[in-house]
């Protein structure tokens, strides 16, 4: 008998046990591919996005404030992708985690936290520019300027 099986019975009775062989398998499981023609979201755009006076360009790998280039780096360049990403919308920690690091998302926001703190404290430098609201227990949203609504 396989070690994976003499541990399910082990377990059984114990509570929900999920099997896998693998990581690939496991994402398989928690995110399933959405029917064809639909869109999970998680791909960046082709081509640049702008909000307000900010444009992201996934593809040049460039974000500007008022035409000029923004220092960040290649993670916060995809947070940022993700939060512009029309409908400019509320971004679960699932959703963005899945979208910025491509892996499952099993409850620790720590890395997802410490990312969208140093945008922040980027974005604050930009007079009247963009600001990442939190909605506790939720996620991410991105506003303009003084727009403080719903975080």
């Amino acid at each position: 008998m396989a070690v994976r099986e003499r541990v399910l019975r082990r377990l059984d009775g114990v509570g929900p046990v999920l099997s896998c062989a693998d990581l690939a398998e496991l994402r398989v499981m928690l995110f399933p591919e959405p029917p064809s023609g639909q869109d999970r979201g998680t791909g960046p755009p082709e081509t640049p996005v702008s909000y307000g006076e900010l444009v992201v360009d996934p593809p040049g790998h460039l974000v500007t404030w008022r035409g000029r280039p923004l220092a960040l780096t290649r993670t916060e360049r995809r947070l940022l992708t993700r939060l512009v990403t029309p409908p400019v919308r509320l971004w679960s920690y699932e959703r963005l985690f899945a979208a910025v690091w491509g892996g499952a998302y099993l409850g620790d926001t720590a890395i997802l936290h410490s990312a969208i703190k140093r945008l922040r404290r980027k974005l604050r430098l930009l007079s009247g520019g963009p600001r990442v609201l939190t909605v506790r227990g939720v996620g991410y949203r991105l506003v303009l300027g003084s727009d403080d609504s719903g975080g």
